[in-house]
Parts: C-alpha cells; sequence; structure tokens
C-alpha cells in the first residue's frame, strides 16, 4: 500500500503527533508498505529510507513580529499565505493547521502524480486542503487524539472571564475541525476515552470511529538500574497545558511529609509561569526540582529512571505517553481516573493508582501508600513494564490501522462500482 502520512508539526520533541508519526511510519516501512511523511517544521526523524516531503512555513506565527523580523526574510510577506498567518495570528487565530492543509492542497496534484498514493492518512490536522485532497479521488483517513475543544475547556477552568473565553475560541480551529472531520472517509483515535468525547463535538457516532490504541518504545524506555534515584516523585509533560494538572500535583505535595521530592522535567517552564508562582506559594522551594533543559530521548529516558514513582495528574488524556513511558521504564504510576489514563495504567492496581481528578488529598494519600513499601513498588514497577511490552506495540498499532485503511479501500471501491 502506499501511504501519504501527514503531521502538519512532525518533531518528535514536539510532543505526541510527532513520536506518533515516526513510529507508524518505521513499522508501515517494516511491514513492506511504500509510506510518505508529509509534514511542516519543525521536522521529524525519519529515517534516510522513508521520503519525507515537507511543507515549509516561515513560522511568523510563532514569533513576535520583531523577533521574527532578525531572523526571517521580509520578503517572504510578499507570499499571500505568509501574509494571511501574520494578519491573523496578530489577533489571536493559530493558523498553522489551516495553512499546512492549503500548502499541501496547492502541491497534490504533483505529488500524486508522481507518488500514486493510495491513501492519505492525517494525523489530526483536519484542515479544508483535505476535503480538497479527497475530492480529487484519493480517500483520507484521519486520527484524532483527542478534540481540541478539551483544551479550551481546560483554559476556561482556569480563567472564565468572557475576554479569555473569547481569545481561546478564536485561538483554536475548532469550527473547520467540526466540519472536515465528519466529511472525511474514516476516523480513528487512540482510546475509548477520545471515541466518545469525538462524538460529544464532532457528532460521529462511537460506532464509526475505529480505536488503535498508541504503541510505546519498550527497547528504548527500559529501567536504568544503574541510575541513582534522586527523587521519590516524577512528573514528565508541559506544565503550562492546564489539563495536565501540575497544580494538583504540588498542592498534593504540600500535604506529604517534607521529606517527600518532586522533579519536573518541562523545557518550557515561563519564569512566571505555573510552577514557579505555585511553588513559593506552597513553600515547596526545597522539595521541588526543575529540569527545564531540552532533553533528547535518551537523556529523557534516564530521567525516567530518577524517581521512584511516576505521577500523571492530568485532567484528561486522548492516550498519555508520560504514563506508558514511565511504566515502560519501570515505574509504577499514579494517574487521575481521567480520559484514557485508566486505559493505560489499568484498573485493577497492579501496575499502579487511579485517584479522582482535582483531589489533592487522595493523589498524597495514595503516593504516600506507594512510598511507603518499597518492595510493592518495585513488584508494580515490573507489572507496569509487563503491561505495556504485552498492550501496547507499534506494531499492533500500525497493523490495525492498514486493516481500516483496506476497509476503506474496498468501501470506496465497491462505491464506485455502484456509482
Amino acid at each position: 500500500m502506499r501511504i501519504a502520512m501527514l503531521t502538519y508539526r512532525g518533531n518528535m520533541y514536539c510532543g505526541g503527533q510527532g513520536i506518533y508519526a515516526a513510529y507508524l511510519a518505521r513499522e508501515w516501512k517494516k511491514a513492506g508498505h511504500e509510506v510518505h511523511v508529509i509534514a511542516g517544521p519543525p521536522l521529524p526523524d525519519v529515517g534516510r529510507d522513508i521520503p519525507l516531503h515537507v511543507i515549509p512555513n516561515e513560522n511568523v506565527f510563532g514569533l513576535p513580529l520583531k523577533d521574527w523580523a532578525r531572523q526571517g526574510d521580509a520578503r517572504a510577506l510578499l507570499s499571500p499565505v505568509n501574509l494571511w498567518e501574520l494578519g491573523v495570528s496578530r489577533i489571536g487565530v493559530f493558523p498553522e493547521m489551516q495553512t499546512f492543509g492549503l500548502r499541501l492542497f496547492l502541491r497534490w496534484k504533483e505529488l500524486q502524480q508522481k507518488h500514486r498514493f493510495d491513501l492519505v492518512f492525517d494525523n489530526q490536522c483536519l484542515s479544508w486542503g483535505l476535503l480538497g485532497i479527497r475530492a480529487l479521488g484519493v480517500p483520507v483517513v484521519s486520527v484524532i487524539h483527542h478534540p481540541l475543544h478539551i483544551d479550551r475547556e481546560a483554559d476556561f477552568a482556569v480563567d472564565p472571564r468572557l475576554v479569555k473565553k473569547v481569545k481561546r475560541t478564536l485561538y483554536f480551529p475548532l469550527f473547520m475541525q467540526q466540519q472536515v472531520a465528519p466529511r472525511l472517509d474514516k476516523i480513528v483515535t487512540v482510546s475509548e476515552a477520545s471515541r466518545g468525547e469525538i462524538e460529544r463535538y464532532f457528532g460521529i457516532p462511537e460506532k464509526d470511529v475505529a480505536v488503535v490504541y498508541n504503541g510505546t518504545d519498550t527497547e528504548l524506555f527500559r529501567p536504568y538500574p544503574e541510575v541513582e534515584k534522586e527523587t521519590d516523585l516524577i512528573f514528565i509533560g508541559r506544565t503550562e497545558d492546564r489539563k495536565k494538572g501540575i497544580g494538583t500535583l504540588l498542592e498534593a505535595l504540600a500535604l506529604l511529609p517534607e521529606h517527600v521530592t518532586l522533579k519536573i522535567v518541562d523545557g518550557r517552564i515561563p519564569e512566571h509561569g505555573l510552577v514557579p508562582t505555585l511553588v513559593r506559594s506552597l513553600g515547596l522551594g526545597d522539595r521541588v526540582r526543575v529540569n527545564d533543559r531540552f532533553l533528547e530521548t535518551p537523556e529523557l529516558v534516564r530521567e525516567y529512571s530518577t524517581g521512584r514513582l511516576a505521577v500523571v495528574p492530568s485532567f484528561f488524556e486522548g492516550f498519555g505517553f508520560p504514563a506508558s513511558e514511565a511504566m515502560s521504564c519501570g515505574l509504577p504510576v499514579i494517574a487521575n481516573a481521567a480520559g484514557a489514563l485508566p486505559e493505560v495504567v489499568g484498573t485493577d492496581g497492579q501496575a499502579g493508582r487511579l485517584v479522582p481528578p482535582r483531589d489533592a488529598r487522595a493523589m498524597a494519600e495514595a503516593i504516600g501508600d506507594i512510598l511507603s513499601s518499597p518492595e510493592r513498588a518495585a513488584q508494580m514497577g515490573r507489572a507496569a513494564r509487563e503491561r505495556v511490552q504485552k498492550v501496547f506495540r507499534w506494531s499492533d498499532a500500525a497493523a490495525q490501522l492498514v486493516s481500516v485503511f483496506d476497509d476503506v479501500l474496498v468501501a470506496r471501491q465497491r462505491r464506485s462500482r455502484a456509482a
């Protein structure tokens, strides 16, 4: 099968979408499929044997204009698309998904004539341009990791002011995605929790959405017994993302004995962001260590091994790579019973504990209980790794998605014959 995989922002260090694209492309290549990755910057590392087609942008929406002017080429603003990105981003709109799809559509005829793709797999761009590609005769399947409406609601919960609601509504391309998603050939998602939210926000019945769990690289994410334990608790994730729940974790830490420590790994902590503000207000300065450097993946794996227990306090996760990666590294996990985290951690208490969302006391009690018994924590860590090895394999995810693609192609052929 010839697969065109789209990812509007492809680098693995930009978050889950980059990890998803890179691993699936590699697994499809291993299975004998011809896969091309079509990506915007920052670009993924997919290896030399997988073709990468770049859809460039000038990042005029990602920087203040004066900063962009110091490093960009002013002549680039003569392009209508670049000029449009500049204009709408200054009123709070995030245009990257829309313009990635437009730029791709403008190049699609050339790409399709050369490579004759059987199918397009979209990594939650859901841009208008996909409808144009589909109208030209190529089926389009998209994964929705979770609806962006959930990110907006998390922001509303932190700051319910009307002006804030207007800004966040402008920022997310919700209308576009709501119009595009139901018009594609198939939607897949990465958990049962996300499938329910897709029906809620996109109106696509759960029965019409396929669930294919993400994988986790257990050869890369593995225990390092030789690494010294530096902290009791470890949190890895973007702390400024309101749905990640760092506030609940810090409140729980304040309820625990003073000898319990936390390490936060996040390379994007603002000077006056949530973490510094809450650490000061809760008096946790001596108990919280922050690693705010950008980490390559091997460094990140070793960071997991510096903790005794991983905490994932998110209010929603479409899947939850920080949970599955920590489990793969042999750590027990404390997670909120929210989103897909019960599906990842499991509900039997073998690999970790689930606690009610936004309940700092329940989180503190669960943390204290596991830390009180190193033997039990070690057993839970072993069970966690075994669960990931059994349930969350990229080879399985790739094969299941190809099965979905086969069904889509067969259905399209039937419609063509009927017409």
